[in-house]
């Protein structure tokens, strides 16, 4: 490794490349999976900040690797490794930033376990995409470090999601054109595939005010392979992801949420958006355009295969 400006160490499988690249234009929508952390949570497992889902990887591994695998015989088509939190920053609030390289290759690690164990022998068509999540609150803006911080760490993350083996890098729930671009950049340099990730109010603006349109010229700039939004209201998602199919030719897509935000917890769970009504909403997304499907905080397996099956409805050719 030789820093924040330099090149990592990682050396990228190329034909896994290709692949994700290819499906990101050809083909169905390719299909994410749905929520890791209200997933444990739902399954009896403390999801209480600040290191929210990341208590998983020490406290209960076994029902992660579950979650995961379940996803999969869901359908999904890439599975996130549950890093949303093992940023050094985030870990140290809880005495673990010593531990967070270990624990990012751990939890890629586990995802490609789950996915041996859901389809043996036949894995290599489920991708691990490694998050990469905003350094602070995922709703606070103004709480978004100078940009030299952000370089170094997520050029850190980055670094260690390619070096545990991740195939595409997922830089998500961005609140900011500014951190999203830092982050995006030191992604692209890995040699992964990047895919970025706005959260937006019901107005279809970013959480700092700024519109759509211009965080899809800036991050369209930095190389990535494709723009989403998420964690926004699966009902509102709608709104931002029209902005976007007219800003760019790059594949995009989205995952909405169901529920909302806790300080405690991380996240309060309803039952208000089910899978069925869950994936109506997604079919207008992909009228859109969207290349890319999947469902976020407060989502399960359930709605994971209802998107499947309305997918594979449409009968696209590939």
């Amino acid at each position: 490794m030789t820093g924040a400006s330099g090149m990592v160490s990682a050396r990228p499988n190329s034909e896994q490349v290709m692949q994700v690249q290819d499906r990101l234009r050809e083909g169905p929508p390719l299909l994410l999976d749905g929520a890791t952390g209200t997933e444990l949570n739902r399954r009896g497992v403390g999801t209480e900040l600040p290191t929210w889902s990341a208590k998983a990887l020490w406290e209960a591994p076994d029902v992660l690797r579950a979650v995961h695998r379940d996803y999969v015989l869901a359908g999904a088509e890439i599975i996130t490794a549950n890093t949303f939190r093992t940023h050094r920053r985030s870990l140290d609030a809880a005495g673990y930033a010593d531990k967070a390289n270990l624990l990012t290759h751990k939890a890629v690690e586990l995802a490609r376990a789950a996915i041996q164990d859901a389809v043996p022998g036949n894995g290599e068509k489920v991708h691990v995409a490694g998050s990469i999540a905003p350094l602070e609150d995922c709703y606070s803006p103004h709480l978004v470090p100078d940009s030299e911080t952000l370089s170094v760490e997520h050029y850190e993350m980055a670094t260690a999601l390619a070096d545990a083996g991740a195939d595409l890098l997922l830089v998500e729930t961005m609140n900011t054109i500014r951190e999203a671009a830092v982050a995006a950049e030191v992604a692209v340099a890995t040699g992964l595939p990047v895919m970025v990730s706005f959260v937006c109010g019901r107005d279809g603006r970013l959480l700092s005010g700024e519109s759509i349109p211009v965080a899809a010229g800036t991050l369209g700039s930095c190389g990535v392979d494709a723009i989403l939004l998420n964690c926004v209201p699966a009902p509102d998602l709608s709104v931002g992801l029209s902005m976007l199919a007219s800003a760019t030719d790059l594949p995009i897509g989205g995952y909405g949420n169901v529920g909302y935000a806790d300080n405690i917890d991380g996240w309060v769970i309803t039952d208000s958006v089910d899978p069925q009504a869950y994936a109506i909403h997604a079919e207008s997304w992909m009228d859109m355009g969207a290349r890319i499907i999947g469902s976020c905080c407060g989502t399960g397996p359930g709605h994971t295969e209802e998107l499947r099956a309305r997918i594979a409805a449409r009968k696209y050719c590939w």
